[in-house]
């Protein structure tokens, strides 16, 4: 007991001496960069705040030309070091003293250990199983002559910088390794080089491996117990601790569920555990640790879970330090002779020689293009962090000079940082196929990779249904939304368990003369492919994640509860890639109706409560429109923004009929049993007519189109002329067009602002206005139409109205009909109507600043019914751009 009272009276006399010295602090006129042992925590502070924020400045910068973070991190560390910011007088002293870098070195040196950790997660078996024969030709066969271009050039190098007590051998070896090894490659050009790249890395780690063994041996004999120790350990952890591990973690339920916390705390030991062996035997630390992430079981995406939880704090803390250590003993003022500099160029040159030749002749034989294969060979020469943990190692070993270090330095700078644009010219973004990372559920029917893009549409003029759409899922806060609005696109079929749900009899069946399409459903389930490791596993475990993804698993549910063929998709895309993979998918799948959700403030700005029948008064606060909109004369831009460069992304680039869902408060359309069209012309708004009357072969479903036409002031509330001379279609000889127009092939509608149409096209799409108006509101309508189109027309009210300001009198109709779903069309190209200063006034009158682009978006007709609040939701559609054959 007394020894124990003087413990804690001497850690408690430690303690109070340390807040002694620090109460005074910088008031006291203490230096806060002063170092010292019994409190480096203040230094540390000031050395990680400028390390990330240089990282940080720096990433900003080289990522507007799209250069990885691991440049901006790797510079960073180089100019805080000797070659820049060391050179100012008292910088290194106050901010980097020598006392300092043990700690320093410490934090960066766990953080490395977690980094391999991770590499050890990202390593998956399957991967290399689905390629192993290219990827094992290419990685092996780039590492062969890679060593022997590293082994060549070491030759000079020994002798001209390596002083003699270095051993050939050794420097020979980690020369080698250094030209062998490669950092993880970017998935764009596919997964035969995702494979060639764990392959490397998997050898070029042996080989480390062997090179640390060799140096910390006292003797041949010694390194070969190493060698064969860190065999007998690997084996011992590919097996019984492996599959020791993976028995727990379904015993813990964290296959299922996610790791638990007791899963990860014996995981988090194991991994220390293998870390100290491997470094006690006389092999670095990281090498334990890189083995401890192998052994970390696949199943249910456990390892994807692991990387997600770890691989924020190791990116944005530890490793920006492990780079500003390699940064301090990196001093390129050393590379100052012509000999020094004809080194470093051959080494740059022989370097990125071996990789890129010997990858791209064997990438080649393996069937890959030219074009992919110098892809490959240019990827696979990159080089990033991993030569600078060779880089180290070979330092701290003094194996490596200060000179020699900073020119491999050098030499890994300037590849890495060659890699992003030598892509980009020899495989633009226009020219890459991305492999499938598709999935098709099983209530899906026929071949998920069969193009279906031929397959001719069983759409008449009396039977106009869709039977076959696409539907975009990217977020949960967007679900409920999507289910009601492909439950409300779907048309009845009469001869299925849905047709009870619209309440079709058994006389309704017995009368019709068609048959209803069969409906289909393909969900696409959207994530982003980021520079997070995490997303990287995640495209390639593809096939888990489809059976494992909540939101398909959703909708898988909705559609066999609905008795709706449901087949489920997953793409893990780069965001810039997301509409042309929607519209790719869109046009491969055959949809006739592709739907698209738009965010809702609920899920971007937390507005949850936001209510909008409280619209129609002036200057209301908060306004939802701003919310949804994204801007406001005091929140700027937002969130909805970039979205809607998405959604217009996916509006130019779509062969497809798209319906976009606005959904402004996020209470889905479920509650509106009425829809309100204004028709306004175009084929946009021809879309929509026949949008309505699809809807409406549901008996739960009204609606009331409105022909809306502007007039002069004078003639305000004066009902437009009917159609008189359209009476009879056949009269007149046109061709049937039906919702589409034909566009000349030398005629361009630019997407940000209504179509310069000549007078041709214009008098054809009132033409064709007129044609589908009499069709309809007329009914004429053939002796064989069947019944179900002929009671989806009858529960729909057609009139027309004409008014000096048509988008005020269209909102008070819709107004009327409360909840009411707004089904207009984008109205972008040969529109009927110039709306702009009419959208103009509505936004003032309601106090709302919008953002420019996202009226562009979504159309002038739409931004004024989402603003006046008078809809529950907005559909927003926009016909195809497929060209129509009208002989």
């Amino acid at each position: 007991m007394p020894d124990f009272s003087n413990a804690v009276v001497s850690l408690a006399s430690g303690l109070w001496k340390r807040a002694a010295v620090g109460q005074g602090g910088l008031l006291s006129g203490v230096d806060p960069s002063a170092f010292t042992t019994s409190d480096p925590l203040r230094l540390f502070i000031i050395q990680m705040g400028i390390i990330i924020m240089m990282g940080q400045l720096l990433s900003l910068g080289l990522g507007k030309i799209k250069q990885p973070k691991v440049i901006a991190e790797v510079l960073g560390g180089i100019l805080l070091g000797p070659t820049a910011m060391g050179r100012i007088p008292g910088f290194t002293k106050h901010i980097f003293p020598a006392q300092s870098l043990p700690y320093l070195s410490l934090v960066a040196n766990i953080g490395l250990c977690l980094f391999l950790f991770i590499v050890g997660l990202e390593i998956d078996g399957s991967v290399i199983k689905r390629n192993v024969r290219s990827s094992l030709f290419i990685a092996l066969s780039a590492m062969t002559l890679s060593f022997g271009l590293g082994a060549a050039i070491s030759v000079p190098l020994y002798h001209n910088f390596i002083p003699p007590s270095v051993k050939f051998t050794y420097f020979m070896l980690f020369t080698g390794v250094s030209f062998s090894i490669t950092a993880f490659p970017d998935t764009t050009v596919g997964v035969i080089v995702l494979s060639a790249g764990v392959c490397n890395d998997v050898v070029g780690w042996s080989l480390l491996a062997l090179a640390v063994a060799l140096v910390n041996a006292t003797s041949g004999l010694t390194a070969l117990w190493i060698l064969l120790t860190c065999v007998a350990f690997t084996a011992f952890l590919m097996w019984p601790v492996r599959i020791a591990l993976l028995w727990f973690a379904r015993f813990t339920g964290s296959t299922e569920n996610g790791p638990t916390m007791f899963f990860m705390t014996v995981t988090i030991l194991v991994f220390w555990a293998c870390s100290f062996f491997t470094d006690i035997v006389g092999v670095n630390a990281i090498f334990g640790a890189f083995l401890a992430g192998l052994i970390v079981p696949r199943e249910g995406g456990l390892a994807i879970a692991l990387t997600e939880k770890l691989e924020d704090m190791v990116s944005i803390i530890f490793l920006p330090l492990y780079f500003t250590l390699s940064g301090l003993n990196t001093n390129l003022g050393l590379l100052n002779n012509g000999i020094t500099w004809g080194f470093t160029v051959a080494i740059i040159c022989l370097d990125f020689a071996g990789k890129f030749t010997a990858c791209t002749i064997t990438a080649r034989i393996s069937g890959m293009s030219w074009r992919e294969s110098s892809t490959v060979g240019s990827l696979m020469s990159c080089k990033g962090l991993v030569e600078l943990i060779v880089l180290n190692i070979g330092l701290a070993a003094n194996i490596l000079t200060s000179r020699v270090f900073s020119m491999f330095v050098f030499e890994a700078l300037i590849l890495t940082f060659m890699t992003t644009p030598l892509v980009s010219m020899l495989y633009p973004p226009e020219r890459r196929v991305r492999a499938p990372v598709g999935g098709v559920s099983r209530a899906s029917t026929g071949d998920p990779d069969e193009d279906k893009s031929d397959r001719k549409s069983p759409m008449t003029e009396d039977q106009p249904w869709r039977s076959r759409f696409t539907v975009v899922l990217d977020k949960f806060d967007h679900m409920s939304g999507m289910l009601v609005a492909t439950q409300l696109v779907c048309p009845p079929s009469l001869e299925s368990p849905l047709a009870a749900t619209y309440g079709s009899t058994a006389s309704t069946r017995a009368s019709d003369k068609m048959k209803m399409p069969e409906v289909s459903v393909d969900a696409l389930r959207l994530i982003e492919l980021s520079d997070r490791t995490s997303d990287v596993m995640k495209s390639s475990a593809v096939d888990t994640l489809i059976h494992t993804d909540p939101l398909l698993s959703v909708f898988r549910t909705f559609g066999e509860l609905n008795d709706i063929p449901v087949s489920l998709s997953l793409s893990i895309v780069p965001y810039d890639d997301m509409p042309g993979t929607v519209a790719d998918h869109a046009k491969r799948y055959g949809s006739q109706l592709l739907l698209l959700p738009w965010l809702s403030p609920s899920s971007n700005f937390g507005n949850t409560n936001e209510d909008l029948s409280g619209l129609h008064g002036p200057k209301v606060e908060p306004n939802p429109f701003e919310t949804f909109f994204g801007g406001s004369k005091h929140t700027g831009k937002s969130a909805a923004v970039i979205h809607s460069q998405f959604v217009r992304r996916v509006f130019a680039e779509s062969k497809t009929d798209v319906a976009l869902f606005i959904d402004p408060a996020g209470t889905g359309t479920g509650s509106a049993r009425h829809i309100f069209c204004p028709f306004f012309g175009g084929p946009d708004d021809r879309l929509a007519l026949e949008f309505v009357v699809q809807l409406c072969a549901n008996p739960r479903i009204s609606a009331t189109v409105v022909r809306m036409s502007k007039s002069s002031a004078e003639s305000a509330a004066v009902e437009r002329p009917s159609f008189a001379h359209l009476e009879e279609k056949a009269s007149l000889d046109i061709p049937d067009l039906g919702y589409q127009m034909p566009v000349p092939s030398n005629v361009v509608f630019p997407d940000t602002f209504y179509g310069q149409a000549n007078t041709e096209t214009r008098f054809q799409s009132e033409t064709a206005n007129n044609i589908l108006w009499a069709r309809y509101a007329n009914s004429q309508l053939s002796d064989d139409t069947p019944s179900s189109l002929r009671a989806a027309l009858s529960r729909i009210k057609f009139s027309e109205y004409s008014s000096p300001l048509p988008l005020h009198s269209a909102i008070q109709r819709a107004a009327a009909h409360k909840p009411v779903l707004v089904v207009v069309g984008r109205s972008r190209r040969l529109a009927g109507e110039d709306h702009t200063s009419e959208v103009q006034q509505i936004l003032e009158e309601r106090g709302s600043v919008g953002q420019d682009i996202v009226r562009k978006t979504i159309g002038d007709p739409a931004t004024a019914f989402v603003a006046s609040g008078c809809a529950i939701a907005v559909v927003v559609l926009q016909a195809s751009n497929v060209q129509v054959d009208t002989d």
